[in-house]
């Protein structure tokens, strides 16, 4: 189908005033510009946040804590935020955390993992892992019913797989749920989606190689699981997974490649392709209905899968 109408006067919008490539920048600017795209809207409900320092691998890992209203234990997830591993915070996650916390009746523990090109690959995956441990031991402590899950956007969404193949893997916490929303999954950028939404979508080729350079410069390590999920030797029992697509991202073919890969594998898996939406489209909850249903789907099975 043609895209959203909300998108197209969006990017008409922006044509009018044309930014830097994303990838043209300094890190430093262009998480400053990330910010700009991603407020904190204090004015949102939410029952109480709270900012908290746990330990991890490489040093303390601040987090926050968005608790919604109402009494009783609550499902715990564990978000990590987008912004290809280079950029994003715990203040750009804020407004999708608070929104999520409510809608779905559970914790949210947003992580703020060390990011490139300080800190380049695996160090982001560490402290999702140690991050996800911390709240599986914390669980009851935070108010949580037990049950616990993790996702994010991009490349938080790429982190939380990870994540859920670590844990299986090394024996650690149970997981639940995991919720991958527009994943990157695989450094193969030859998909078709990539040749059909490369460029003009938000979300472009040479922002995803920019990443890719800086969060992972050593290109080996590219095709390990723990940058790579969707190569992993064995996807089998890994938690119940909801994966999340738009018709014009480039990352699209891959996510759904990785529902594939799961489900083949036995687990069970729900993929929805959102169609005439983009990259990033949560994000747009707030302003646009069509990405406020997409929204509202979402945490419909976050809910259920943690209660």
């Amino acid at each position: 189908m043609p895209l959203a109408p909300e998108y197209e006067a969006m990017f008409a919008q922006l044509a009018e005033t044309p930014a830097p490539p994303l990838a043209s920048l300094p890190p430093a600017q262009g998480r400053e510009i990330y910010r700009m795209m991603r407020p904190v809207n204090p004015d949102l409900p939410i029952g109480k946040v709270e900012d908290r320092r746990i330990p991890g691998p490489g040093g303390e890992i601040p987090i926050r804590i968005y608790t919604p209203a109402g009494g009783g234990p609550k499902g715990v997830f564990v978000n990590f935020h987008g912004g290809g591993w280079v950029i994003g915070d715990l203040d750009t996650a804020d407004a999708m955390c608070r929104s999520l916390a409510e809608a779905a009746g559970c914790i949210v523990v947003s992580v703020d993992y060390r990011l490139a090109p300080e800190h380049v690959y695996p160090a982001a995956v560490e402290d999702a892992y140690a991050a996800t441990c911390w709240a599986a031991e914390q669980n009851r402590a935070i108010g949580g019913n037990g049950r616990l899950g993790v996702g994010g956007e991009s490349a938080g969404g790429n982190l939380a797989a990870v994540v859920s193949l670590k844990a299986r893997d090394e024996k650690g916490p149970r997981i639940d749920f995991q919720l991958l929303a527009y994943p990157v999954v695989d450094h193969d950028m030859s998909r078709q989606s990539y040749a059909d939404n490369g460029t003009g979508f938000l979300l472009e080729t040479d922002t995803m190689r920019w990443f890719w350079d800086t969060y992972c410069p050593n290109t080996a390590q590219r095709a390990e699981p723990d940058a790579s999920p969707l190569l992993a030797a064995d996807h089998r029992n890994l938690p119940d997974a909801l994966v999340l697509t738009a018709e014009f991202d480039p990352l699209r073919d891959e996510g759904e490649a990785y529902a594939a890969v799961l489900e083949r594998a036995g687990n069970r898996v729900e993929v929805i392709r959102f169609d005439g939406l983009v990259h990033d489209f949560l994000a747009t909850a707030g302003i646009f209905e069509v990405s406020r249903k997409a929204f509202d789907q979402v945490a419909t099975r976050l809910k259920a899968a943690l209660a």
